[in-house]
């Protein structure tokens, strides 16, 4: 004889069945959106941020100023080392010349270098981000008991770059550059509620291996001289070409064995669209510090791919708009001794909310695809020898979409 089960029992498992897909829809929701953030903090280092234009030592002993420039690649998104003084380094020095660390401070911060027409530097920047975001599915009962589930989700994530930064200088006035990062990363996807254990944590971890991110252009223009009452004022516009990995169309694996967890087949390298950034810089000398301060305004370009859809046997064609950021930076620099300088600035980076549009449907705004990324930052030149500089940055995030820090390391050469 067969057992019929009654039909509040089907019910129940079907409703039960209903609650657990709608828990793994929101958690892969989710994870989409914190990596998003990821996405888009780890992209904004190749937009400008305060730096530094130079005469030549010898213009100096003329009582010529120095300008200020936006700089290129992912220490310059966080502050660089920007800035110094003009006539300070005459105080350190009996002759007519300023201190080689202050000479240093301005050709490293800007690439405007008197005792030759081009330099290369060679930088490494590490950048740690480590992202938390409380997912709750229920509601909230005699306006104090939430009734229902709570999860949190997390995503570590270690990138290092490394920056081939090649400078032209021509007349002290035009400056021309080519930036072309190599990156390496790696994110660690952390999920609650595995199998349908509250205390019970899975993750999944993915690596890239190092790969080309997103090459950039860019031309400055000084176009104003530091006078009694005026700044040096110094233009400038950066283009950058989508040569890295994009981000779309990378489908979410699930995990074995855990219906909770999805992660990335690969991580991108680059955003996958074109940019140009427009900025200009100030500079005023008020001996003995230089105040610096920039503003830029980069704007993404909207662009049609072949797939853009994270699931996996899914293939979706349509357009990426990113959304446009404003960054803003000031700072003050000086020179400590005849080898070494410092700087301290504070930037901000306001991003704008992205938008998708699958083929055939409206255009969609991504959640929590804004940002506002806060960075203080300290910055040291050390002048090695007359054509070798060593330039450390440390940025410390101040908001939570800010990587927690990151640390720059370059070495830029003067030929």
């Amino acid at each position: 004889m067969l057992y019929a089960a009654p039909d509040a029992d089907i019910e129940s498992l079907k409703q039960e069945l209903l609650e657990l897909k709608q828990r793994y829809e929101v958690q892969q929701k989710a994870l989409a959106v914190l990596e998003q953030r990821v996405r888009q903090v780890e992209d904004q280092p190749a937009t400008p941020a305060p730096k530094r234009l130079a005469k030549s030592p010898a213009d100096f002993s003329k009582n010529t100023t120095v300008a200020g420039a936006p700089g290129v690649g992912a220490a310059a998104a966080s502050g660089g080392a920007g800035g110094g003084g003009s006539s300070y380094g005459q105080s350190l020095k009996d002759d007519s010349a300023p201190a080689q660390s202050v000479s240093n401070l301005y050709n490293e911060a800007s690439g405007f270098f008197g005792n030759g027409k081009f330099s290369f530097e060679t930088g490494i920047t590490y950048a740690r981000y480590d992202a938390r975001q409380l997912s709750l599915n229920g509601f909230l009962a005699l306006d104090s008991i939430f009734l229902g589930n709570i999860n949190l989700d997390r995503i570590k994530s270690d990138s290092w770059t490394l920056d081939l930064t090649g400078r032209y200088n021509l007349d002290n006035r035009w400056q021309f550059d080519l930036n072309v990062p190599v990156v390496y990363r790696e994110s660690t996807y952390q999920s609650g509620g595995a199998g349908g254990n509250s205390n019970a944590t899975s993750e999944g971890t993915v690596t890239r291996d190092p790969t080309i991110g997103d090459v950039n252009f860019g031309i400055a223009y000084k176009f104003l001289d530091e006078s009694a009452s005026l700044p040096d004022a110094v233009v400038s516009v950066r283009v950058k070409a989508p040569t890295g990995q994009d981000p779309y169309g990378i489908k979410l694996i699930e995990q074995p064995g855990n219906d909770n967890l999805a992660v990335p087949e690969s991580l991108p390298t680059g955003n996958g669209v074109w940019s140009v950034t427009p900025g200009i810089s100030l500079v005023k000398t008020f001996d003995p510090a230089v105040l610096f301060g920039s503003l830029s305004y980069t704007h993404n370009f909207e662009d049609s791919f072949s797939d853009i859809s994270p699931n996996v046997n899914q293939k979706i064609p349509g357009k990426i708009s990113l959304g446009d950021s404003f960054q803003l930076g000031v700072g003050v620099a000086f020179a400590l001794n005849e080898k070494m300088s410092m700087s301290f600035s504070v930037s901000d980076l306001v991003q704008r909310k992205s938008k998708v549009k699958q083929s055939g449907q409206d255009w969609q705004s991504v959640v929590s695809s804004d940002a506002n990324a806060g960075y203080f930052n300290v910055g040291m030149t050390i002048a090695a020898s007359d054509n070798l500089t060593i330039v450390p940055n440390l940025s410390i995030g101040m908001t939570d979409d800010a990587p927690d820090f990151t640390f720059s390391l370059k070495f830029p050469y003067y030929f």
